[in-house]
């Protein structure tokens, strides 16, 4: 605080001074960061939690030939639309990994669609613990972030959560 550097000159010598101090401490911690260590359970699978609208995932997934189990079911049987098939695969062509790994979730909570966004959720998330790598590409799709939209709540003195009730002049 003792002399304060006011001229361009002094200006561009104090940002090449910091400068040089950050290159230091970037360079310290790329030395000090390890890779992130894949976490695989006793059995060989990976574990995560998928949200989306009221429904829960539960997700574990371990390298096989890529069947599917949801509830004790097959997935073909619990989610018959094919759209909700596609929504679950996404992540697994995204990252290329389409019949590589065996998956058991169990659901619990909202519709069929709410429940197919939460498992790609979890096999997000489960393919991110069991191999960190792919991260960037399942982050660039957009399968990580979980979507927050849910159902507006009713309000008192309305039909619905905004809608009032009919009017009727006589």
């Amino acid at each position: 605080m003792a002399e304060e550097k006011k001229g361009l000159e002094d200006l561009k010598e104090l940002t090449t001074g910091t400068a040089a101090a950050t290159d230091g401490a970037v360079a310290t911690d790329d030395a000090s960061a390890a890779p992130v260590e894949p976490k695989i359970d006793a059995q060989g699978r990976s574990y995560a939690t998928g949200k989306r609208k009221n429904a829960i995932a539960r997700v574990w997934i371990k390298p096989g030939a890529g069947r599917i189990t949801v509830n004790g079911r097959d997935w073909g049987t619990y989610f018959a639309r094919p759209v909700l098939r596609m929504i679950i695969n996404q992540p697994f062509e995204a990252a290329e990994r389409k019949d590589q790994y065996d998956v058991v979730c169990t659901v619990t909570g909202g519709g069929l669609s709410g429940q197919a966004g939460a498992v790609r959720h979890g096999i997000s998330k489960a393919l991110i613990t069991f191999e960190p790598t792919l991260r960037p590409v399942l982050k660039k799709g957009g399968f990580l972030t979980r979507d927050s939209r849910v159902v507006e709540r009713k309000k008192y003195g309305k039909a619905k959560a905004r809608r009032s009730f009919q009017f009727s002049k006589r």
